[in-house]
């Protein structure tokens, strides 16, 4: 009896093939799609945040390229795996030098995460790049333009990746979620944005992730699949503090401490998150609002330096509820 063939990762399910199937970006594709069409691209260097599209634009144009025959032609390393001078010596050099299959006269060599190949590896490949630009051209592909050599830099014509706008990384995950049969709530996707950071990748994991939790994927069922706290959790806590509930707030926070299993910093963090939200349902004077934020960077340091979690954590509830109790402009601490 045959295998099963395992479920297919929807990130690589629904990753583009051709430049035009590319979210956003508009400029950048249309700059290579130009370069494609004259069948000559100079080396290349896509530098941006992950989930982007850096990887995904490579490929593209490999695709367009060479067609069906891309993989003939394309060699694609990690070069965070492969990032030592050896592989540079040996396995690039041997497959830059011979000659490509089909009308396009080079090969293409893809180096994703190229910040993190040593200085030596780096060195030797910009020799590399000189020698074989006849029959290979590199893309290489990078978050820290940084951390690529300056020789290197000079060698490629330099794509800045920029963060997917909210509107088009949300119809993309809605588009996602329609095809696979799978409701998503606003709410949801609202979730999946916030605690994705721009990084489409890792957005459609998630939403992957919660649609195997049910049909319906709600933010509960987001935060569910990513293992962490919802907002709404870290909110009661923060409004039982500023009403001066500080033993119910406690209690709140023990469990956030030990239930969910986070760290002090982690937790300062959700509250600080909370505390700046324009739609997380505190509403705080101006004057309340920075009082609680430099409240939380006081105990941020102190966690950063060494202090322990749970004694510090009590006392930035201990000094909510004061500030809470101490503040006219609280409007609706203890309300839902």
């Amino acid at each position: 009896m045959a295998a099963e063939r395992a479920p297919e990762l929807w990130v690589e399910k629904y990753r583009p093939r051709t430049l035009d199937e590319m979210v956003d970006q508009k400029e950048i594709v249309a700059r290579l799609k130009e370069f494609v069409k004259e069948k000559n691209i100079p080396h290349l260097l896509f530098v941006g945040p992950p989930g982007t599209g850096k990887t995904t634009a490579a490929l593209c144009v490999a695709y367009e390229l060479y067609g069906e025959r891309w993989r003939d032609n394309t060699l694609e390393l990690n070069a965070s795996d492969e990032r030592g001078i050896d592989v540079i010596r040996t396995r690039i050099k041997e497959y830059a030098r011979t000659m490509p299959v089909g009308e396009v006269p080079y090969k293409l060599i893809i180096l994703d995460e190229a910040d993190n190949m040593t200085g030596d590896a780096q060195q030797a490949l910009r020799r590399t790049m000189e020698l074989f630009s006849r029959t290979a051209r590199f893309i290489l592909i990078a978050n820290y333009a940084s951390k690529i050599i300056e020789p290197i830099q000079s060698r490629c014509a330099i794509f800045r990746f920029q963060p997917i706008p909210k509107e088009d990384f949300v119809g993309r995950l809605r588009y996602i979620a329609e095809r696979e049969g799978v409701e998503a709530t606003e709410d949801a996707l609202e979730a999946i944005w916030e605690e994705s950071a721009g990084d489409m990748r890792k957005a459609i994991n998630t939403l992957q992730a919660a649609a195997a939790i049910g049909k319906v994927v709600d933010a509960d069922a987001v935060y569910k699949a990513l293992g962490k706290v919802t907002p709404s959790e870290v909110r009661e806590m923060i409004k039982l503090a500023l009403a001066g509930d500080f033993l119910g707030a406690r209690e709140k926070l023990r469990a956030l401490l030990y239930l969910y299993g986070l760290s002090g910093v982690d937790v300062v963090k959700l509250i600080h998150r909370e505390v700046v939200s324009a739609r997380g349902g505190l509403e705080l004077s101006d004057r309340l609002r920075l009082e609680l934020l430099e409240l939380i960077g006081e105990v941020n340091y102190r966690l950063v330096e060494g202090a322990d979690d749970e004694i510090q954590l009590n006392a930035l509830l201990a000094k909510l509820a004061l500030a809470g109790k101490g503040a006219s402009g609280l409007k609706a601490a203890g309300s839902a």
